[in-house]
């Protein structure tokens, strides 16, 4: 039997942790191409396959060789060869033509690489489509990196979770996911991240994510890392999607008092069970405001930032 894939992040996920421990809940299991004759327990762990002198698509070709892959419930791909020129794409492509030998696979992480080894926004990625489209039961997909992300609007009748960690995503990224239809989808975080690392999105990108009709069983949504948060904090305020959600986050971005200002004065929030706004610019008086107006709701704001002489900050950029 496939084990249960969670959807539990850590509740401050960082760019620098590369999931070689545990990944969705599950113990993770280091490939290791010498050690490819010793039993290998398929399916009570997350594999970890990353490369850096050798070809990552050789090191693939190893692994379907000699792992049960028709039991990996879970596949975390880490640093591959030359990842400061060469893009996901192989990567993308072997997966997509391999998806018959994964067949319980439901949670994958490509590009899950540490900021010592890699900076994010300098992590090449590709077109994710294909990974949609090759396995309909994926439950859990996880990008970091978004420089050459991109994504068509599909169907995708399983997936509960997509999470994206970027230094800034593309307008026509945030369109591509804002146009699928997501009927089971319950967790979507995008990490929008700033202009000078392709972040050209817009709020008005996001409208289809926050009006929530493709989105039915959508119960956290995270719009983080953006120097925009106030921007998007106001449209927030008026969502129709929000007043489904279990938990919301505009964190790690530049939301200052008028972004809390917006929220204040927006639809209820006190149903919500978590608001995180860690890493913010608010004032001490807003944010007793803040506390006081939803005492019911559990609200982060740990994190605290001041600004350098007018210089204001996301958490995650480079």
């Amino acid at each position: 039997m496939t084990a249960p894939i969670s959807l539990h992040v850590p509740p401050r996920p960082e760019e620098n942790d590369d999931y070689q421990e545990r990944y969705a809940n599950l113990p993770v299991i280091g490939w290791d191409r010498e050690g490819a004759e010793k039993p290998k327990p398929g399916s009570s762990g997350a594999w970890y396959l990353a490369v850096f002198d050798e070809d990552i698509l050789e090191e693939m070709d190893a692994f379907f060789e000699h792992v049960d892959t028709e039991t990996v419930p879970a596949l975390v791909i880490g640093h591959w060869d030359d990842m400061f020129s060469a893009s996901s794409a192989p990567i993308v492509a072997k997966l997509a033509a391999n998806a018959h030998r994964l067949p319980a696979l439901r949670a994958l992480f490509v590009g899950s690489v540490g900021s010592d080894w890699c900076e994010i926004s300098w992590i090449k990625q590709s077109d994710i489509t294909a990974l949609l489209t090759a396995f309909p039961n994926l439950e859990r997909l996880e990008i970091r990196g978004g420089d050459g992300l991109a994504v068509s609007p599909v169907r995708h009748e399983k997936l509960r979770m997509l999470r994206i960690e970027s230094g800034g995503l593309s307008g026509a990224f945030v369109r591509g996911v804002a146009g699928c239809d997501l009927p089971a989808l319950e967790h979507l975080e995008l990490w929008l991240g700033v202009e000078n690392y392709g972040g050209d999105y817009t709020v008005e990108d996001l409208a289809p994510i926050l009006n929530g009709d493709r989105l039915p069983a959508l119960k956290h949504l995270g719009l983080q890392d953006s120097d925009r948060q106030d921007q998007i904090a106001a449209a927030v305020a008026s969502a129709p999607v929000v007043g489904r959600l279990e938990t919301l986050a505009l964190s790690l971005g530049v939301l200052t008092d008028e972004g809390a200002e917006a929220l204040l004065s927006g639809q209820p929030l006190t149903h919500l069970d978590q608001l995180d706004l860690h890493h913010h610019f608010l004032s001490e008086p807003m944010m007793e405001r803040v506390e006081k107006a939803l005492f019911t709701v559990g609200v982060d704001l740990a994190d605290r930032q001041t600004d350098d002489d007018g210089w204001f900050y996301v958490a995650v950029d480079e």
